[in-house]
């Protein structure tokens, strides 16, 4: 199998590069990036680099002429900062979509998969709370708020027109819960802390114990390890099929989960609305990259189910704790994926 994957460097496409690496029906690999690796060794060596903007109006000739001839192609490419510049982001994520996805079919490319997010889940009244539970069947509408959920849906209605306007190409996309892995914890904490926290208090937060876990109330989300987000893109691919598939490991991530991760006796709820206005004051002020749009995401999407996928054999080597766990222990550290030297980090971004 050929396999073309852009955004390559990225959390999930690190991570589904070392899935590749370990199969034998797997004879190529095709790496598409705005800036290539910033190092080398595994899991970029061998891989077959091509550097594209898909933001860019030159892009779909580009990715038409890299995809002839792939068996598949893994859309993954995604830009969560600069969070200010909402055009910028515009351009790269949705648009950029539309021209992987139009190159695609255009390249006769067999089998598409894009990854979408359990942000694209919410309903058209995001007033109203989300399910305890939902199917791949959840309304798309995401958070009307949130940037990123705004995003991810506008992307998956382009997904519906481009599988409608080509049947023959098996259209497939893969809705994972929050990604994380010790590799992707320096570039998390960049994403979502900027310069607020120092590191060296990040680096302590593995032995920290609190008395009382303030929890933002009624908040309950759910996270998957990288590297069984990349096990979902293999098992999808290998089986050629399509359709939208959760993915998210148990239990969910709430109170009772990280109480005793932190040695807490009790909770302290917080009204959502009080978390959303400190974001927000913290937003404006600068301190923090982060939109309160993100909390309002939050307290919409459902708690997912993963049957459709566990069909295809799918099982989640590790669970939300051990998940939690492992990436709170490299928030402090340096260093990180294959894009960390060109990553922001500045909170006024």
């Amino acid at each position: 199998m050929r396999i073309v994957v852009t955004g390559a460097t990225g959390n999930v496409g690190t991570a589904l590069l070392r899935r590749l690496r370990r199969d034998p029906e797997v004879t190529s690999i095709v790496g598409v990036s705005r800036r290539g690796p910033d190092r080398a060794g595994e899991p970029y060596a061998g891989v077959e680099w091509h550097r594209v903007d898909v933001s860019h109006a030159t892009a779909p000739a580009e990715l038409e002429q890299i995809m002839r001839g792939a068996d598949a192609v893994v859309h993954l490419a995604w830009i969560i900062r600069p969070n200010r510049d909402l055009e910028q982001l515009h351009q790269v994520n949705v648009l950029g979509s539309r021209r992987v996805f139009e190159a695609a079919a255009a390249a006769g490319v067999p089998h598409l998969i894009n990854a979408s997010s359990l942000g694209a889940y919410g309903r058209p009244d995001s007033s109203e709370p989300g399910a305890a539970t939902a199917d791949e069947s959840f309304p798309r509408h995401g958070a009307p708020t949130s940037h990123y959920a705004r995003q991810k849906s506008a992307v998956e209605r382009i997904l519906d027109e481009v599988e409608l306007a080509n049947p023959a190409m098996t259209v497939a996309r893969l809705r994972p819960a929050l990604t994380f892995q010790a590799e992707a914890a320096p570039e998390i904490r960049d994403y979502f802390f900027g310069a607020l926290v120092p590191r060296l208090l990040l680096r302590a937060l593995p032995a920290v114990r609190l008395p009382l876990l303030p929890w933002p109330e009624g908040l309950v989300t759910q996270v998957v390890h990288t590297d069984d987000v990349a096990e979902a893109y293999w098992r999808v691919l290998r089986a050629g099929v399509g359709g939208a598939f959760n993915v998210a490991t148990e239990p969910p991530v709430s109170p009772e989960l990280v109480g005793p991760m932190v040695g807490a006796r009790r909770t302290v709820p917080v009204p959502l609305p009080l978390v959303r206005a400190v974001v927000s004051v913290a937003y404006r002020l600068r301190l923090i990259p982060t939109d309160p749009g993100w909390v309002d995401m939050a307290a919409v999407t459902p708690v997912m189910l993963t049957d459709r996928l566990r069909e295809l054999g799918w099982q989640p080597a590790r669970g939300a704790a051990e998940t939690l766990r492992e990436t709170v222990a490299h928030l402090g550290g340096r260093g990180g994926l294959g894009n960390a030297l060109h990553r922001s980090r500045s909170p006024l971004e």
